[in-house]
């Protein structure tokens, strides 16, 4: 990658063009925290200047050259933490140009988390939506109110409700696995920082001042997946037409959509969400929350005397088929029944399988290993009974496994809290670092915990090789061409806001915003979920949660 080092005189005026090469979060930086900045050229020192006047408001050197292993850069790093003036900056750096402009100020993630949750309003099926971003309308119709004939799933050519819910990623179909770890992480985001998610007015239509608007988003999704659960209790792996639907809008697709058969996964993950949305719609709407521990104990006990990990028959599709094992999902649907319930049996459910699997954490998880959210919440629970030999493991295994995600982002020039590993959707296992990180400074307080979350915000939207955020809508240089059907369909300035894409993969260099790479600039509601969580730590600035 080029440097670009311009200087420009307009009406007089000295304009210094902005260069990729000056890699940090375009965002910004809240005011007490650390506030670094990459450099993918030679130099030796810097400034920040204030946008408007142009005024120095701080200098230092860099320290560097490092080797940035993933990438093969030498790159510098410059330290801006001591500078705590709130305001609108641009890093500039002798021979190498000006940065992006960043703001600092305790505020600087709640228009990021306002448009990733709309985001989330926008993906919504059955209905009509609308919203503005950056003066652009993004509205569609009305979709998919046909949903679901039961055909493949030995249910006659009969159809039943299965309206609502969000389109899953940058096609149209919805899939109970993959709206786990969604629903899983946006409500332990509920569960941790609440309150102040609480302050951040969404503006949805079907706001209800008996209920947060956060929880009212969550229910869309929710409402969807009652209509998955079978009379006998199982649940049906997705709501999906047979083959992936062109790039047109979401009401102009009317191909049939079927059910597929149901799986144990899609099942105890069904499960750990209902019990969850139990205990969390409980104080707002007790009615609702009724509904959902019934469902989620028809499918526990539905799972009992079927054990096996059951896989259902996808042969009619070619669309997402999440295919996981059920391992992860029933411990956590053991652990969100006890949680909701207090039941012995399941508690004993969850003790059984979480030392099966010797209450290990994944740093690196995502719809199919859900284990750490059963095990957060066995861990952070009031409820007495647990045992104390495997809380202390599971607290010395969380620490562990943040510590571990410490180590690979001292250990990178951009401070990747991931490292040197890439995949499918690694941007959204990058975001999704923050639950683990955010629960061990929760047990025990480390400001490193903090400053690691704040770095895997900083690295998706734009201290990273591209100098980009990988946020569409948001930040510098968002993604104009992500995987998503609705923003090719309609060719507007700009895609569809607030949306997370994948990421490189399968390396640090191999990120390209084409609309046809799926592979590295597709959508999906996991990482969506993830960057939600990220940034509502965040919300007003770093807070106690």
């Amino acid at each position: 990658m080029k440097v670009l080092c311009l200087t420009l005189m307009l009406a007089g005026e000295v304009v210094h063009a902005q260069t990729t090469e000056i890699r940090l979060n375009t965002i910004g930086f809240l005011p007490d925290e650390p506030k670094q900045a990459t450099i993918a050229a030679a130099c030796t020192n810097f400034t920040v200047v204030r946008q408007g006047d142009g005024k120095v408001v701080f200098s230092n050197s860099v320290t560097g050259p490092h080797l940035n292993q993933d990438t093969d850069e030498q790159l510098y790093t410059a330290d801006l933490s001591a500078l705590h003036e709130l305001g609108a900056f641009q890093l500039d750096v002798p021979g190498v140009g000006r940065s992006a402009p960043f703001r600092i100020g305790r505020d600087i993630y709640n228009e990021p988390f306002y448009t990733v949750m709309r985001g989330m309003y926008l993906w919504r099926c059955g209905m009509a939506v609308s919203s503005t971003n950056h003066g652009i309308v993004y509205a569609h119709e009305a979709c998919h109110t046909n949903d679901a004939w039961l055909d493949l799933v030995d249910g006659g050519h009969t159809k039943t409700n299965s309206t609502k819910g969000w389109h899953d990623a940058g096609d149209y179909n919805k899939y109970v696995v993959n709206a786990g770890v969604t629903v899983g992480v946006m409500l332990r985001a509920w569960e941790d920082f609440g309150p102040v998610i609480r302050t951040i007015a969404l503006h949805l239509p079907d706001a209800r001042a008996s209920t947060p608007e956060y929880l009212t988003e969550i229910k869309w999704e929710l409402e969807w997946l009652l209509t998955t659960q079978a009379p006998d209790g199982s649940v049906y792996h997705k709501v999906s037409t047979r083959k992936f639907g062109g790039f047109i809008v979401p009401e102009a697709e009317d191909t049939p959509r079927y059910f597929a058969p149901w799986g144990s996964a899609a099942t105890a993950q069904f499960v750990a969400m209902m019990a969850m949305a139990a205990r969390d719609f409980r104080p707002f709407e007790p009615a609702f929350a009724d509904q959902c521990l019934q469902a989620a104990w028809k499918s526990y006990r539905f799972l009992q005397p079927h054990p096996e990990d059951h896989r259902p028959d996808q042969s009619q599709f070619s669309t997402g088929t999440y295919q996981v094992r059920d391992t992860d999902g029933r411990l956590w649907a053991a652990a969100e029944l006890w949680e909701a319930t207090g039941n012995v049996d399941c508690l004993r459910d969850f003790e059984t399988r979480c030392r099966a699997v010797k209450g290990v954490f994944d740093v690196r998880w995502d719809y199919g290993n859900v284990k750490n959210l059963g095990e957060l919440t066995y861990l952070f629970s009031d409820r007495s009974g647990r045992d104390k030999a495997l809380v202390a493991l599971l607290r010395m295994n969380l620490l562990t496994a943040a510590d571990s995600l410490l180590q690979a982002r001292d250990a990178h020039s951009y401070a990747r809290p991931a490292g040197t590993v890439y995949s499918w959707g690694g941007n959204g296992i990058v975001a999704r670092q923050v639950v683990l990180l955010q629960a061990a400074h929760r047990i025990s307080p480390k400001l490193e915990y903090v400053t690691a979350s704040l770095d895997a915000l900083g690295h998706l939207l734009g201290r990273n090789y591209y100098g980009r955020s990988f946020v569409t809508g948001t930040g510098y240089k968002p993604p104009l061409h992500p995987h998503d059907r609705r923003s090719g369909a309609q060719n507007l300035p700009e895609p569809w806001p607030g949306y997370l894409v994948g990421g490189s993969n399968p390396g640090a260099t191999n990120w390209q915003d084409v609309q046809a790479n799926f592979r590295v600039n597709e959508i999906a509601i996991n990482w969506n979920s993830a960057l939600i969580y990220a940034l509502a730590g965040f919300i007003n600035g770093p807070h106690e949660q």
